[in-house]
């Protein structure tokens, strides 16, 4: 049954990334199960027959370098882990060409390491070979890049989860649907009998990340931990996010029809710039700036600059131009901005006035430490 809410976040998904994991692509034993990816592959030329763009993140070269081995159990040994990737992904890229040629459309490879996003040239370099592809109607399909990086290889990390969102911010898609090997998120285990389905989010708060926690250690558990980050990320630069179920083979279809699947996570703003979008989300800190409570209202809650009078100390070697993470008074992280000031500097005028800086400092070329057009939001201060 089509839900209105649904129905208008999937009409105006002019561009959705779609994110498949592991457990959907590959079978029992661990190998690539290419009747998924035909049924899969189907779904996806459907969206682009619609005139939407789609964008694919799939996981699945290691399963994929299995069926190459004849292996059936999965290394546990990290280079190993590495060379059944190397070997599976040739395999798993022809597969998904394969089936795509079959509707007329073309697969292409985009491996990506997280220098590629965190380093703003490369970023940008990314973002335009993504969509000149789509321009040309291509189907992009991403991975980690699992020979140079590890993380995507690591159980229960789920950096593809990341990878997904920060390439639904990358090429401004309005949708994100992650595929996963649960219906979505449950307000307890998925197998216990009493846990329901949560249709519809509203905010990645504290209260949604315990859903994922173990309660003795305080611990977050699970694939689902790293999806609920990524559903922050994207709805945090004002688009929406879907955590479905992979193992419905119409599961796209559903949820490009506007029916109730899964778990819908709404936007939490406007659309945010591209450039801020990097400094949100893909940007690297090199340092920190703890402020006191009314700066960090004042930042979260108001959209202004930071001023010195609000920082009560800082971390790193940073100097002037670089990428800060700005936190509020338990060390939360609520902003990151390009700071005008080195880390001694700011030493010498944190707490102070800005008409005061030029007497310490013997000049003042910025009353701000960080403009707000050059500082981006990405959680609320607990002030």
């Amino acid at each position: 049954m089509k839900d209105l809410l649904r129905g208008e976040v999937t009409t105006l998904a002019h561009t959705v990334v779609v994110k498949v994991g592991t457990r959907v692509l590959t079978t029992a034993d661990g190998t690539l199960n290419e009747q998924r990816i035909a049924c899969l592959a189907e779904e996806l030329c459907a969206i682009r027959e619609a005139g939407r763009r789609v964008v694919l993140v799939s996981s699945g070269a290691v399963g994929a370098g299995m069926g190459q081995l004849g292996l059936k159990r999965r290394p546990t040994d990290l280079g190993k882990l590495q060379a059944v990737a190397a070997i599976g992904q040739t395999s798993l890229i022809e597969t998904y060409d394969r089936v795509f040629r079959k509707f007329n459309r073309r697969a292409a490879q985009v491996l990506l390491t997280a220098e590629d996003v965190h380093d703003r040239d490369r970023c940008l370099n990314v973002r335009n070979t993504l969509w000149e592809l789509l321009d040309f109607g291509v189907i992009p399909v991403i991975n980690e890049n699992d020979t140079v990086s590890v993380e995507e290889l690591m159980p229960t990390f789920g950096d593809n989860d990341r990878l997904a969102a920060l390439v639904t911010t990358l090429v401004r898609a309005p949708l994100l649907i992650i595929l996963s090997d649960v219906e979505g998120l449950y307000t307890g285990d998925p197998a216990d009998a009493n846990s329901t389905l949560i249709p519809l989010v509203h905010a990645v708060d504290e209260s949604i990340r315990a859903l994922v926690r173990d309660k003795a250690t305080g611990l977050s558990k699970g694939g689902m931990a790293s999806k609920l980050e990524a559903a922050r990320i994207v709805t945090a630069a004002g688009e929406n996010a879907i955590v479905a179920s992979g193992r419905d083979v119409r599961v796209l279809s559903r949820v490009m029809a506007g029916e109730a699947v899964g778990t819908l996570f709404l936007a939490q703003s406007k659309a945010v710039s591209s450039r801020k979008r990097w400094l949100a989300f893909s940007s690297r800190p090199r340092g920190k700036l703890i402020l006191d409570a009314g700066a960090a209202r004042a930042i979260a809650r108001d959209g202004r600059s930071l001023l010195a009078i609000g920082i009560q100390s800082s971390e790193g070697d940073f100097q002037k131009g670089d990428i800060v993470a700005v936190c509020d008074p338990q060390g939360q992280e609520i902003a990151r901005g390009l700071t005008n000031y080195c880390r001694r500097d700011i030493e010498h005028i944190k707490g102070l006035k800005s008409n005061k800086i030029a007497q310490v400092l013997g000049g003042c070329p910025y009353e701000e430490v960080i403009h707000r057009d050059n500082l981006a939001v990405v959680g609320v201060a607990r002030v």
